[in-house]
C-alpha cells in the first residue's frame, strides 16, 4: 500500500473506532499491508466465481451464491481499507506499496464485474463495466502522475461500484418473487457502465481544467 497521504481515498470509516481498532490488531501482527492487498484480490475471485455460479443454479443454492457473493464484495473494500491503514497509520508502508495500492484494485475490478457479466450469459457487458472501471482509475492516476491531486469523483467511484453490485445481489435473491430472470444484476451492470464513463469524463474535465490554472 502506498504512503502518499494525497493519494489516499477520503473515507468516513476510516476514522470510526472499529476500523482503528482492527487495523491496529492487524499492526500487531506480522500481516504486512500488501498480504492485505492480495487478500482482497482472494475475496474479489471468490466473489466473482459465486456471481458466475448464480447462472447455472435456482433455489436456496442461487440465493446462498448472491449472499456469499455480495459479502465478498465487501470484504474486498474491508481489505482495501485496511492494507491503507496498517500501511499509513502503522507506518508499515513498503517500497512497492504503490503497485500493491493499485494492482489489486483493478484484478478485483475485474474477477467481480466480468464475473457477474458471465453468471448473467452476457461477458461482454461484464468486460465493458470493467474497462469503464478501469478508464476512471487511469484518469485519477494520471492527473497524480501530472502533479495534481488524486481525483476520487463519481458517480461511479469503487466504492460506489461495489455498493451497487452488492445491493444489486441481495436484491436479486428476491427476484423469484416477481418472475425476474437476472434482470436486478443486469441492470446493476448497465449503470455502472454509463455511471463509470460518465465519471470518467467528468474526471478529465475535472483534470485538464487544473492543468490549464
Amino acid at each position: 500500500m502506498s504512503d502518499r497521504p494525497s493519494n489516499r481515498r477520503p473515507l468516513a470509516s476510516r476514522d470510526t473506532g472499529w476500523a482503528r481498532r482492527l487495523s491496529s490488531r492487524l499492526a500487531a501482527t506480522s500481516v504486512t499491508p500488501n498480504q492485505i492487498s492480495m487478500a482482497g484480490m482472494v475475496a474479489a475471485l471468490a466473489s466473482g466465481l459465486c456471481f458466475w455460479a448464480v447462472g447455472s443454479v435456482d433455489g436456496p443454492v442461487r440465493a446462498l451464491l448472491l449472499i456469499l457473493a455480495a459479502g465478498m464484495c465487501q470484504i474486498r473494500l474491508l481489505c482495501n481499507l485496511l492494507d491503507g491503514m496498517v500501511a499509513v497509520e502503522a507506518g508499515r508502508a513498503s517500497p512497492d506499496g504503490g503497485y500493491w495500492n493499485e494492482f489489486p484494485d483493478r484484478v478485483s475490478d475485474a474477477l467481480i464485474l466480468v464475473g457477474v457479466g458471465l453468471g448473467l450469459g452476457h461477458a461482454g457487458l461484464g468486460w465493458a463495466a470493467t474497462s469503464f472501471a478501469f478508464l476512471t482509475a487511469y484518469v485519477r492516476e494520471l492527473g497524480s502522475n501530472l502533479g495534481q491531486a488524486a481525483d476520487f469523483s463519481g458517480p461511479m467511484a469503487k466504492p460506489h461500484r461495489m455498493a451497487l453490485i452488492t445491493g444489486a445481489a441481495l436484491l436479486a435473491i428476491l427476484e423469484p418473487l416477481w418472475g425476474g430472470d437476472g434482470h436486478v444484476l443486469h441492470l446493476a451492470l448497465w449503470i455502472i457502465v454509463l455511471g463509470a464513463a460518465l465519471t470518467a469524463v467528468r474526471r478529465s474535465y475535472r483534470l485538464v481544467t487544473a492543468l490549464r490554472g
